[in-house]
């Protein structure tokens, strides 16, 4: 390509980057960057690499960006996966580094190209986090003025009006902090996190669900309402009893598997119908 093909190439970036600026503006920064990028032959292929780059740059500028006034979640500023749920039930998110995410209608979450090694999630409304290990790099979760870092696997975060957020820790451990204050909490199962009006408390909450000599036709009803599967089971099956603790967010599979065990029944799950079939 020759030099004026370069030239009107060049302009053509120029003129399309998303900074508002005045035509008068325009021509101005254009003859400035002219006379720097094609000063001289001996210069011309250097000054095309640094120019380019940096239209590039201003270019991107045009993308969405997410900033924080927290230091810690700088790391999130080019955050250019965004996932949003705008429907009316949970969905299901599987992180680069699979980390499960079960995010609630109406919330946001949103992290860098290079999750696997930068595990921030910066998040609004409520999520459900089944983290995978990782001691090298540690996740973490920005909502509001708090920083859920992770230590174990399994909690969930709901971001509230006014810069309060409730953090429920169903398994593992995570560590609390919150802007501006140097205190940090290290949560264990069963703790509830509640940062509301720049107070902070830490009460217990009961995590699971007891099903005590329960006809099993309950606890496929309970299944049906917080899974959203249907089950159907032999009727010879429908007044067995049953006495189970189930954690209020295990695995749909590893209760399906426990019903399968303690019964001796094969079961088949059909994800396009949502449905789960004991025989």
């Amino acid at each position: 390509m020759d030099e004026k093909k370069i030239e009107e190439e060049l302009k053509k970036v120029w003129d399309e980057t998303p900074v508002s600026h005045s035509d008068n503006e325009k021509e101005i920064s254009w003859e400035q960057f002219q006379a720097k990028a094609f000063a001289s032959e001996k210069k011309k292929s250097k000054a095309w690499f640094y120019y380019a780059a940096a239209a590039a740059v201003l270019i991107f500028v045009g993308t969405r960006i997410y900033f924080n006034s927290n230091p810690a979640e700088k790391a999130i500023q080019f955050a250019s996966n965004v996932i949003e749920n705008r429907t009316s039930k949970v969905k299901t998110i599987f992180l680069p580094d699979s980390s499960k995410v079960e995010l609630s209608p109406n919330s946001k979450i949103a992290y860098a190209n290079n999750f696997e090694i930068n595990r921030k999630i910066d998040m609004e409304g409520e999520a459900y986090f089944k983290v995978k290990k990782d001691k090298k790099h540690p996740f973490q979760v920005f909502c509001n003025e708090t920083t859920t870092t992770v230590l174990g696997t399994s909690f969930t975060v709901l971001g509230q009006d006014g810069k309060g957020v409730v953090v429920q820790l169903f398994e593992g451990s995570v560590q609390m902090s919150v802007k501006d204050q140097d205190k940090k909490w290290i949560l264990k199962p069963g703790d509830k996190f509640t940062y509301a009006n720049s107070i902070v408390s830490v009460v217990e909450f009961n995590r699971f669900t007891d099903f005590e000599n329960e006809k099993l036709m309950v606890v496929s009803a309970y299944i049906e309402a917080h899974y959203g599967y249907k089950v159907i089971i032999p009727q010879e099956y429908y007044n067995q009893r049953i006495t189970v603790r189930i954690n209020k967010k295990e695995d749909l599979k590893t209760i399906v598997e426990l019903i399968s065990e303690m019964y001796n029944l094969n079961f088949e799950i059909n994800e396009d119908l949502k449905q789960i079939t004991f025989q």
